[in-house]
C-alpha cells in the first residue's frame, strides 16, 4: 500500500515537471524536432509523424511508430503513459472547434466526399494545434480539440490558445466573401483540470484531459454560431489584451451547468 502510494506520488511529480516545465525523461524526446517533419497523421503527445518522408525518418532514425494498442500515440509515448499512469491538476487552456451542423451536410454529400471534407478539417486543425505547442487532445467526429499547457504553449497558454482559434477560422475560410468551406464554432476556456494518463495495466492507455473545464470548453463549441469564437471570462481575464475590448457579451445556457455562462464573442480573426 505504501509502495503503490509512492509510485503514485512520483508519478504525480514526472507529470506536474513534464507539464510545467516541458521536461521530459525520455532524452529523445525531441518534439520541436518532430512537428517540423512533414506527415500526417501524428503522435498526439510528442508530434512525430507516422506517414510521408517524416513517418520515414521517425521510424528509420528514431525507431518511432504508431503504437499497437494506441494508434494515437507512438510507441514511445505509450511506453510512457503506460509506465507513469496517473496525472496532476494543472491550470491551463483549451480549444474546442466544431463542425457546426454535420449532419445537415453529411445528407446533401456522397459518404466519400463527406469523409474528404472532414479530413481536411483535421490537417488544417491538426497543422495548426501542432505550431501551437498544443497537445492535440481529440480529433475524432466533427470536432478537434487542443490541450495548452504551461510547459509546452508557455504562460500565456490562452492567448496561444485563442490565437489558434483564430488560425483554424481564417485557414476553414470563415471571413470570407464566399463564406467558410467548413462551417465551424470554437469554444476557449481556461481553468484546472487533470491531465495524464488513464487506462488499464491490460489494456490501452491514453493522454487527456479530464474535467468540468474541458467539459465547458466542449460545450461552449458547440453553442457557437458558425463562424464565432466563444471566450470564457477566465480565458478573457488570462489573455488580458486591449486587443480584446468591446467584444460582444453574451449569456449562453451549457448542458449540464446550474447557471449561465457569461462568454465573449469573437467573429474578427485579426483581433490579436
Amino acid at each position: 500500500m505504501a509502495e503503490k502510494a509512492e509510485n503514485e506520488r512520483t508519478n504525480e511529480d514526472i507529470w506536474r515537471k513534464l507539464l510545467l516545465t516541458g521536461d521530459f525523461r525520455d532524452k529523445n524526446f525531441i518534439r520541436h524536432f518532430f512537428k517540423v517533419l512533414p506527415g500526417n497523421p501524428r503522435c498526439k503527445v510528442c508530434y512525430v509523424p507516422f506517414e510521408g518522408s517524416g513517418g520515414y525518418v521517425s521510424r528509420t532514425l528514431f525507431k518511432r511508430f504508431p503504437s499497437n494498442l494506441n494508434p494515437k500515440l507512438c510507441n514511445t509515448c505509450d511506453d510512457f503513459a503506460r509506465k507513469y499512469h496517473g496525472g496532476v491538476e494543472i491550470e491551463l487552456s483549451l480549444l474546442f472547434a466544431d463542425v457546426r451542423g454535420s449532419t445537415t451536410i453529411a445528407e446533401h454529400m456522397s459518404p466519400m466526399e463527406f469523409s474528404k471534407l472532414i479530413n481536411r478539417f483535421y490537417v488544417v486543425a491538426t497543422e495548426v494545434l501542432v505550431a501551437s505547442d498544443a497537445l492535440i487532445d481529440k480529433i475524432i467526429g466533427d470536432q478537434a480539440a487542443g490541450i495548452f499547457v504551461p510547459g509546452f504553449a508557455g504562460a500565456n497558454h490562452a492567448r496561444r490558445a485563442l490565437e489558434s482559434a483564430q488560425e483554424i477560422m481564417k485557414k476553414t475560410g470563415h471571413g470570407r466573401p464566399q463564406g467558410p468551406w467548413i462551417p465551424l464554432g470554437v469554444g476557449v476556456h481556461t481553468g484546472v483540470a487533470f491531465v495524464g494518463s488513464l487506462g488499464s495495466e491490460k489494456g490501452t492507455w491514453d493522454v487527456t484531459v479530464l474535467g468540468d473545464v474541458a467539459n465547458t470548453a466542449a460545450r461552449l463549441s458547440s453553442s457557437a454560431k458558425v463562424g464565432e469564437i466563444l471566450i470564457s471570462q477566465p480565458a478573457f481575464q488570462a489573455i488580458k489584451s486591449p486587443e480584446l475590448d468591446g467584444l460582444e457579451q453574451r449569456e449562453v445556457k451549457l448542458k449540464g451547468k446550474s447557471e449561465d455562462l457569461v462568454v465573449n464573442v469573437l467573429a474578427d480573426y485579426s483581433r490579436l
